[in-house]
Formats: C-alpha cells, structure tokens, sequence
C-alpha cells in the first residue's frame, strides 16, 4: 500500500510518500503557491511519485493538512454570515468574557467578531438552563427572517441559542425553517458544532464553522479534482487540529476542526519518532518558513487542550483572539520562521517578525523580489546555509543580495559588521523561541531542563542547538528528513473522532444511569462516523474523559473517567490529575463537580517503518567558514552529507550536517552520534 503525506506550510509544502509493504518512501518539497495552494499539492505528488517511479494512479491514500481555515478567519475571507441568537442576547460575541487581556492599555484592540452587529438577530425563543423551554421558537419569525436574508446576499447563518447544549430542540427547528424557505443557505447550529457550556465560545466556534465551510467546500472539492485528473482514485483524507484524520465530507461539515491540522501532523511525527528511539518524553520544536511551533509529548503522546485562539490581535496574549472550543494538540505558536524579517524599530533595537516574507517574494536570497532581510538570510551570510545546495541544489540562494540587505538595514544603522548583524537576527529569534518554549513547558507542569528538544522543520535543525543550550536541555535530536518531518504524523495519525456533551451534574449523588447513557450516546455517535469511513465496529476503540473542578471554582481541569460506576475512583482521578498539575488538592470536604463529558473515537494507528538506505561515500564534504561566538567569528566548520553518516558515527562540534531539505548545525560545545535509527543526537560535552 503506498500512502502520501502533504503539509502545506507558509512558505513550502512539504510531502512524503511511503510505500508500506516495503518501508522506502520519497521525500518532496516546493514553494507553496498561495493563489491555489492545491498547485504546490499537485508538484510535489508528481515530483515524489516520479522519484518513486510510480503513477499517481497508484497511490492508495493522500492525508492532507492546510492553514486554508486558519487563514480564510485572519484574512476575513469568509461567507458574509449572520448569527441567530436567543432574544436580547445577540451581542454576547462582542461582550465575550468582559476581561482585559492587558490591564494598563488604554488603546486595547479587542478581538472583532466575524458577523458584525448589523448582521445579528435577536430570535424569539428562550430554553432555561435545565433544558426545559420557557418560550417557544417563533418559527415564522425566522422564516421571514431567512427569507429576507437570501434576498440579501447573505451565504451562511450561525445558530446558537442560550443552553441549547442540553436541549437542542430550538436550534434544529429554527435549521429546518430556514431550509424550508431558503434552502441554498448553508447553516450550523451551535448543538452539533460543539454542545458545551459558555455561550461566548460556543457561539464563536459555530460562527467560525458556518464562515469558513463554503471556503473549504470550494478547495476540497478544486483539490479532489485536481488529484483525480492526476489519476488519483485512492482514499483521500484530512488531518484534524486534535491528531485524527476524517473524510472530506467531514471535515466539510465541520472545517473549524482544520484549524491546527498542519501543525498537529508536526506534533504526532515528534511523538512517533521519540517513541521509536526509546524517549516518551520530549518537547518538539517545528520551526518553518513562517512560525515556529513548540508542543510538549508526555508518554509518546502530544498533551491536548479544549479550546484554541484564533486570529490574537496581540499574538501572545491569551484572550486577544477568537476563541475556538474544539480538541486541538496543544503548542504554542510564535512568528520566528525562516522568512520572519528583521528590522530596526522606532527606538533603535532590532526587532525580528512576527511578519513574514512568506513564500512570495520570500526572503532576499530567493530572488523572488524581495527586499526585507530575513531569518534564512542571516543564516546564510553566517556560513550555516549552503547557497549552492539549499533543496539539494534545486534553488540556488543569493548570497550577496542577503549581505547587501542586511548590510543596509541592520548593521549600519546600528554600527556593526554585516556578520555581527546577522547574528544579531539569528540569536536574537532563538532566545525569543527559547522563552516561548520554556514558558510553555513550565506552564503544564515540566522542567524544560529534562526534556530532550526534537528539532524539524526547514529552518529547526540550523536554530535547534542555540534554543536547546538556552532552555538547558540534555539533548537535540535531528531525525532524518527532518525538513518534511511533520508529514510522517499524517501517516501515524488513526481516524479519530472528539465529542463533547455539557451536563453539570455533581459527583455525590451522580445520576449513573444518564451519565452511561450520555457516554453511550456519543460513542454510538463516534462509532457511525467511522463506520463512514470504512472502520469496523470491532475496530474501534472509545477513549472517555470529563471536565471536572472543585465546586465553586471556575474552570475545570481534564480527567480520564475510570470504569465502572465507582465515586471513590472518579474522585481519586481528579486528585490525581489535580495534584500533577497544581502540586496539592484543594480543601477537604469540598464537593466535585462534573461539568462536561467528552470521548474519543478511533480506529487503528497506522505503523509506518521507513526504511533508510544510506549512500556509499565519504561523508565528509568539505569545509566552509561558519559564524561561532566560541570561535570568536567565522571559523572554519567541517561540512558532512547527512546521507553518508552510517549509524553509530559519531562527530565533535563545530560540524555542519547538510540534507536535502534541511541542516543540522552542531555547535561547538557539543558531540553528536547517529543512533540505530538515523537520528542525529546532539549532546552537550
């Protein structure tokens, strides 16, 4: 069976093909092409498949991931699209949570709602919060509404009413309205979409759904027939933001489960390598041409969270952005990417991203047009980069376009050498991603002193030692191919499925009957969307959770939910769990509160077992100058090809390690081996 992989990133796409009876596999990467994303899909399927002297009719399986969702919300590219709110509650989305993210900002931009107040409409209709109806829906309310709002050019309408997670009935009736009089308006209701508590983000997350589902629609249904005139007939599938993969008609219902899919992919190719090389525990660190992503992996396992934020006004302020309630791998995202570009700000310091060259114009070196200078051209102008063998020689890069650029707008404006100023760019982006990453650790309870960093990415394994000595890790580890690394999680990744009921119900005294009913009635649930795609009932395996907290608190914390019907084992959970994050229990005697259900359904985690052929030769390449603080400069640095480091080999820093689509730059305080499966692991000496 031969599987492929695709990741489309800012700046390239990235694919890996992989033929599962015999473990070989081709590896392919070009620039992404952000008119039509589906063209770069296209070059790298061909290109892969030809190195693989295979037909694209021969593939069986094409697992995709896209930014399409995250971008279509930042961009505001969506449908015009209304909401339907329960009367006298319309404006809730724009109140959100009356919290200020930065207290002593006086010009404090807030998040904007996707549907403007113009286009939000108070809805005849009020269910209490036990879910029995204090009024009923005004059907012919909202059918004249959905009457008027075809005529006027709306294409999509959000439906979310006030506690309607524990009855859903008003939501669907005022859907079936609509569809009886306007029936081309594509609608979502808050109950499907996600069925939990707090209005604010379960009204946010079904708007973004219904705003970005024609869009996806559109490039789905452009990208299938694309492949199809490629001779495509396989199964083809897409990656979601909590580690599983769906059928496209799923991800077309609900696209605000793309979000993360890239990303996520990134996260579970870490867990899968660190598991094979016998280390459970790690922080991943995907450091492309755009962002840099950090996620920690507890157990062979990447931690996940409930809620997400998108589009932040403030990139690192939680609660600037919209908030999206659905599974996600968690990370932490910055803008330090090989095309972030550098810059002098208004008081004379330098300043590198968040904004990013992208893959059009891209960074100077490219010679695409442009002009700002960059991360990779730093690392180019430092000797990390070859300008002759970036891709494998496939793109030659600019060597003194990079130096001019730099020369001009950072380093004399500043009064230094145009190398002291790439520097400047280089460790100035590694010590912002160092403090991201060391934050985020700390914050889910874990030294980042104990935790291994796997680096991958373009541009991971040229900044990985820097940021691995500053969070005083014991060790960096490159894997081969760590350029397209994150497309290896599409290939582990099983068909998945998350559901979520809210029913705040306290422990003592639980209703267990409707407690296994509830559970039940999602994995019944879970068991027919899988079945859609071809997984076996007795294949399938249910996973279940619930939000728990003391009683009174205000927040819940993730709990597995042990068998049985047993308080004493649901309570030893929660104190379990609340002790590992928080380091003690709360008073004794206070109640427990369960406030939402959760399961997941899965199918079987593919395997996959690359198999690498290293080539004959001698691997050492060469030397070229290569910018080490240490060395007091440029020194002159051993250059090895990747391909040629047999197993067991073993290097003293400094070393440059080129491959196709990434390097591996080993510092010169380091030893660095390659293991038993391909790995390069850098260790301090």
């Amino acid at each position: 069976m031969r599987r492929a992989g695709a990741d489309i990133g800012g700046t390239f796409t990235d694919l890996i093909l992989v033929d599962d009876d015999t473990g070989s596999f081709r590896v392919a990467k070009a620039l992404t092409t952000p008119d039509d994303p589906s063209r770069a899909v296209e070059e790298v399927l061909t290109s892969a498949a030809a190195a693989a002297g295979v037909s694209v009719s021969a593939i069986d399986q094409v697992i995709h991931g896209t930014t399409l969702v995250t971008n279509a919300i930042i961009e505001r590219k969506g449908a015009m699209t209304v909401l339907l709110a329960t009367a006298g509650f319309r404006d809730a989305i724009e109140i959100g949570r009356e919290a200020r993210f930065e207290l002593y900002d006086i010009d404090l931009e807030l998040p904007e709602p996707l549907v403007p107040r113009y286009l939000r409409f108070d809805v005849p209709e009020r269910t209490l919060s036990d879910g029995t109806t204090l009024r009923e829906l005004d059907v012919a309310y909202v059918e004249r509404l959905a009457a008027e709002l075809a005529e006027a050019g709306v294409e999509a309408v959000a439906i979310a009413f006030l506690h309607s997670y524990l009855n859903p009935a008003a939501e669907r009736a005022a859907r079936e309205a609509i569809a009886r009089v306007a029936p081309a308006l594509r609608v979502s209701i808050s109950s499907e979409v996600v069925a939990e508590l707090r209005e604010y983000e379960r009204t946010s997350t079904t708007i973004a759904n219904v705003y970005v589902q024609g869009r996806t629609e559109e490039y789905l249904r452009g990208l299938q027939a694309r492949l199809a005139r490629l001779g495509f007939t396989g199964a083809f599938r897409l990656m979601l933001s909590a580690g599983g993969i769906a059928t496209p008609e799923t991800a077309m219902r609900f696209p605000v489960r793309l979000l993360e899919s890239g990303p996520a992919a990134g996260a579970l190719a870490a867990a899968h390598h660190g598991t094979a090389a016998g280390i459970d525990d790690l922080l991943s660190f995907d450091m492309g041409g755009t962002t840099a992503k950090f996620a920690v992996i507890v157990d062979g396992a990447p931690l996940t969270a409930g809620e997400f934020e998108v589009d932040r006004r403030y990139r690192f302020k939680r609660g600037s952005g919209l908030p999206v309630k659905v599974e996600v791998i968690e990370m932490i995202e910055i803008g330090s990417g090989g095309g972030s570009i550098a810059r002098i700000d208004s008081l004379g310091l330098l300043r590198v991203g968040p904004d990013s060259a992208g893959a059009a114009p891209g960074p100077v070196a490219y010679g695409l047009g442009g002009s700002e200078p960059t991360v990779t051209d730093a690392d180019l102008v430092l000797g990390y980069l070859d300008p002759d063998w970036f891709l494998g020689g496939r793109m030659a890069l600019d060597l003194a376009a990079a130096r001019e650029a730099i020369r001009t707008r950072i380093a004399e404006p500043l009064g230094l050498s145009t190398e002291a100023a790439a520097w400047g760019i280089h460790q100035a982006v590694n010590e912002s991603m160092a403090n991201a990453a060391r934050v985020h650790v700390l914050e889910r309870g874990r030294d980042p002193r104990g935790l291994p960093v796997l680096v991958f990415g373009g541009a991971g394994p040229v900044h990985g030692h820097r940021v691995a000595k500053a969070l005083g890790a014991p060790a960096m580890i490159a894997p081969l191919g760590a350029g397209v690394l994150s497309t290896v999680g599409f290939l582990v990744a099983p068909l998945a499925f998350d559901f979520v009921r809210s029913w705040p119900a306290a422990l003592a005294g639980l209703d267990w009957t409707r407690a296994r009913a509830l559970l039940a009635e999602m994995e019944a649930e879970g068991a027919a969307v899988l079945a859609t795609s071809g997984v076996p009932a007795a294949e399938t395996t249910h996973v279940r959770e619930a939000d728990m907290r003391y009683a009174g608190q205000g927040h819940e914390i993730r709990v597995p939910w042990p068998a049985g019907d047993d308080p004493a084992a649901v309570r030893e959970a929660f104190e379990t769990e609340y002790r590992r994050l928080y380091g003690r229990l709360g008073p004794d005697g206070v109640a427990l509160e369960i406030v939402s259900w959760r399961v997941r359904s899965s199918g079987p985690r593919p395997s996959v077992n690359l198999v690498v052929v290293g080539e004959a030769g001698e691997a050492r390449k060469g030397t070229r100058d290569a910018w080490h603080p240490e060395r007091g400069g440029m020194a002159p640095t051993p250059v090895f090809d990747r391909y040629r480091l047999a197993r067991g080999a073993t290097l003293e820093g400094p070393a440059i390690v080129e491959e196709r689509e990434s390097t591996v730059v080993v510092g010169p305080d380091t030893s660095a081996r390659v293991d038993e499966r391909w790995n390069l692991i850098v260790t301090p000496r």
